[in-house]
């Protein structure tokens, strides 16, 4: 396989989680009794632009699919951090009536419909029909296919271009980085300005992140090949924020090599980082593999002990990296019997590969279980919030990563 970014042979293994289905492929009790489709879910890093890339083996239509389940209204702080962006960035960039921004990867409008409510003429780009539908009973306007250099430069000629284009959370999810990336320039107006959010490749290693990693994450990425795959465009990054969100993410902004917009101390202060933290050494990359195996003894050794205890374990959160690690674990019902998640689109149906059932919130109150394994571990302060009332039956919550702790 050869970089998706700059096409070096790739050959620095990083992580083999082994075969696993696609991590939103949900299932309904009919298909229990069908087969169900696994990949190889295996990392590699690119030693000439640092890019951190899955294998090529399930393309993006078998992953976005009009069925998709993940809606992303669910999470209130979520929420809350759209709308602090929408009102950081309108201040920032002046935003009006007479300005454009586009949204790529807008699921079900959680964020567009901020600029909505002020009337900031705006425009999802939405491959997943559930969310772009859900979007559109908002009032949101939504085109529903994949972006990339062709739709841009369709959107642009179709005008207006935009002022601002954004993409929280979607820059890992492209199988062709460069084509998307071209189609941001293409669609971009001369003074516009790009920002994406992602997990930071730095918090991953760093915190042994590996349940992030899934089938629908082609890359993985830090600030040092993400100026590479601008600059392969005819972009720049001329700022980059350190947010919180998923365990550690960065927020970087662009603009067109030509635009007037000034590069901030930030940029060169968070290469700095990355250097410092290895992310440029081979080294870095060969020893991941361990520390992964050490947070699947640590769980599997915890479950087990739970179970001969006569203690019982249940699940909050059917979160995409909740899939990965227990299917990298080979949890299944036996020691985890259910998970609970406030998403209807998940409730009734079971966790891909593990094969768990999903129940509302309400089955937790009624099974008061001794712990309570919260899966999508980034969002724990949010979890334990509103299950206050688990905390003062009695029940333990308890996070896996980056190592098993009792919260």
């Amino acid at each position: 396989m050869k970089c998706r970014h700059c096409q070096t042979d790739l050959s620095l293994k990083f992580l083999d989680l082994g075969y696993a289905p696609p991590s939103n492929d949900y299932l309904s009790a009919d298909d229990l009794n069908k087969p169900e489709v696994t990949y190889p879910l295996r990392v590699l890093t690119c030693t000439n632009c640092w890019l951190v890339q899955t294998e090529d083996y399930a393309a993006h239509d078998d992953l976005f699919r009009e069925d998709y389940a993940y809606f992303s209204s669910t999470s209130k702080g979520w929420l809350a951090h759209a709308e602090r962006y929408c009102l950081q960035m309108t201040q920032r960039l002046g935003l009006n009536e007479k300005s454009f921004v586009v949204e790529l990867a807008s699921n079900d409008g959680y964020l567009l419909k901020n600029f909505v409510a002020n009337r900031v003429p705006c425009l999802g780009v939405e491959p997943t029909r559930s969310t772009a539908e859900a979007a559109k009973a908002r009032g949101i306007p939504v085109v529903e296919d994949f972006f990339g250099a062709k739709l841009g430069r369709k959107l642009a000629q179709e005008g207006p271009k935009a002022d601002l284009i954004l993409g929280n959370n979607v820059y890992a999810h492209v199988p062709d980085i460069n084509d998307f990336t071209q189609g941001v320039a293409e669609l971009l107006a001369d003074e516009g300005v790009v920002t994406f959010e992602f997990p930071h490749l730095g918090q991953l290693v760093k915190h042994s992140q590996f349940d992030t990693v899934y089938h629908e994450h082609f890359s993985y990425l830090a600030l040092h090949p993400v100026i590479s795959i601008f600059k392969a465009a005819g972009l720049r990054v001329f700022d980059v924020e350190e947010l919180p969100t998923h365990g550690g993410s960065l927020r970087v902004f662009g603009c067109l090599s030509s635009a007037s917009h000034l590069a901030t101390e930030n940029v060169a202060r968070v290469m700095s980082q990355e250097i410092e933290a290895g992310l440029l050494k081979e080294d870095t990359y060969r020893g991941f593999q361990d520390r992964a195996e050490q947070v699947k003894n640590g769980l599997l050794r915890f479950l087990l002990d739970a179970k001969a205890e006569g203690k019982t374990v249940v699940g909050y959160g059917a979160a995409a990296k909740g899939n990965t690690l227990l299917n990298f674990c080979g949890v299944g019902p036996d020691l985890l019997p259910f998970i609970s998640d406030a998403a209807p689109s998940k409730i009734g149906k079971f966790m891909p590969g593990s094969h768990i059932p999903i129940k509302a919130p309400a089955a937790l109150t009624a099974a008061q279980p001794d712990y309570v394994l919260i899966l999508p571990w980034n969002i724990a302060d949010e979890v334990m919030s509103q299950n206050k009332d688990l905390a003062q039956n009695g029940s333990t919550f308890v996070i896996a990563v980056p190592e098993l702790k009792f919260i």
